[in-house]
């Protein structure tokens, strides 16, 4: 086997492979077998037939398209080998020349991971903030408590700003009813902020089978943005107005919560908050560590298959996430009123930068030998696995046995030691283990 390198543009490089009939003759002496082991050869058992035979009967080009995979794969990795080359994705395969009894040339385009000169870490400057939670954090929640055990009583009156309104509505743009913008029963509470800024204002004062028509803005921010700052008309029916009232916080408030008194119920809460907290800032310290990481680092150019690839990851979170709402991709994308093609533009600076993270994560693991164990990794594998039960921890089981699915649960492992590693020596102290797979509700991707 012989071969040639040519650099190419986005840090890939074509390979020109050249492959003798003595180097391959044994390659297709392994596809006679398999093919006799699935054609009749007259005269003998499958498998059984020598390679003349089975060359005269079923033809030597046959024998060679048999072979072609294992020629291919071979021999591109043997100069992948020869070069030195660090390869990501898959190559792109082109025969040049494939005739029995002559050379067999083909080439191979491939993508390099790019080389990365990281930044002087002791340059890298980010302070972890002071977290301030008291009882001011404390009576929010515990309003917020309040708010999800109310006792709801039919009212003949006028509403009032802690009432709660029943209405049926319907909303129009440019006299066209908006998608989505028909409503019956639909609850507002008046003590609460609406998405549309001024609804709650033009339902106070209302009383049942009340009708009214008005004009609002819809909210800049507003998730589709078809619909965002537009004036929305609006017409709606009061079917119902409630009285609301909340629970005292008293002793039987506290046990309905599982707490023996409301002092044990906000000692519980604070420290709640204060794990939340510094739960929110570490991730804060850890983004921006990485943000002044990708920053001060110099990287080769980034190929498209690791943006494509951070794409798809992208892709499957969001998916995922839907999922987990109730929500499918096809009415995501039709509230937004965009295609797979356009969300996937959007994702290109997210994933560039998500490419840049894990090019550095991997970096400074290669050059302080940050390494997972095996126990370490059966150590995740065994929390993944608590988190599921039934037919799900099947699946997982089974997922977890495949090599690529191992190797992703290592890289992910491996990705917070890094980090843990980038925040003791930026910090200045030992940073807290933070993957937390007791959180509620959590669930691992790559499973």
């Amino acid at each position: 086997m012989s071969h040639t390198l040519k650099k190419l543009e986005k840090n890939a490089v074509e390979l020109t492979i050249t492959v003798a009939p003595t180097d391959y003759q044994k390659d297709l002496e392994a596809a006679a077998v398999r093919l006799s082991e699935r054609a009749a050869i007259k005269g003998f058992r499958a498998g059984k037939a020598p390679y003349e035979t089975v060359k005269q009967q079923l033809g030597e080009i046959k024998i060679l398209e048999e072979a072609l995979q294992t020629i291919v794969e071979l021999n591109y990795f043997r100069a992948v080998q020869n070069e030195k080359l660090d390869t990501i994705g898959r190559p792109e395969i082109t025969i040049v020349k494939m005739a029995p009894g002559n050379d067999f040339e083909f080439t191979a385009k491939v993508a390099l991971l790019p080389k990365v000169t990281l930044a002087d870490i002791k340059k890298i400057k980010v302070a972890k903030k002071k977290i301030d939670v008291g009882e001011t954090e404390v009576d929010k929640v515990v309003h917020d408590l309040r708010k999800m055990q109310p006792k709801e009583v039919l009212k003949n009156d006028i509403a009032g700003k802690d009432d709660k309104i029943v209405i049926d509505m319907d909303m129009f743009i440019d006299k066209v009813p908006m998608e989505g913008g028909q409503a019956k029963g639909y609850q507002v509470y008046l003590n609460e902020p609406h998405y549309i800024p001024g609804m709650v204002e033009q339902l106070l004062g209302l009383k049942k089978d009340d009708a009214k028509e008005f004009t609002l803005k819809f909210p800049a921010e507003h998730y589709n943005k078809f619909y965002a700052d537009k004036d929305v008309d609006i017409k709606i029916k009061v079917k119902d107005v409630y009285e609301v009232t909340l629970p005292e916080v008293n002793e039987d408030f506290a046990k309905k919560l599982g707490q023996e008194s409301v002092e044990k119920l906000r000692a519980l809460l604070l420290t709640n908050l204060a794990h939340e907290a510094e739960h929110k800032e570490d991730q804060r310290v850890e983004i921006e560590i990485l943000e002044q990481m990708i920053a001060n680092s110099k990287f080769e150019e980034i190929p498209e298959v690791l943006i494509n690839s951070e794409k798809q990851k992208m892709f499957s979170e969001l998916k995922h996430d839907l999922e987990h709402r109730g929500i499918s991709f096809e009415k995501y994308l039709a509230d937004i009123k965009k295609t797979e093609e356009q969300v996937a533009a959007d994702f290109t600076e997210n994933a560039d930068k998500r490419a840049r993270a894990a090019l550095i994560s991997r970096q400074v693991a290669m050059d302080n030998k940050i390494e997972v164990s095996d126990e370490e990794l059966k150590k995740e594998i065994e929390l993944i696995k608590s988190m599921y039960q039934g037919d799900e921890l099947k699946k997982v089981e089974e997922n977890v046995k495949r090599a690529e699915v191992k190797d992703t649960i290592a890289a992910t492992v491996q990705n917070r030691k890094v980090v843990e590693w980038l925040k003791e020596k930026i910090l200045g102290e030992k940073p807290k283990h933070d993957h937390d797979h007791s959180a509620p509700g959590h669930k691992c991707d790559h499973c």
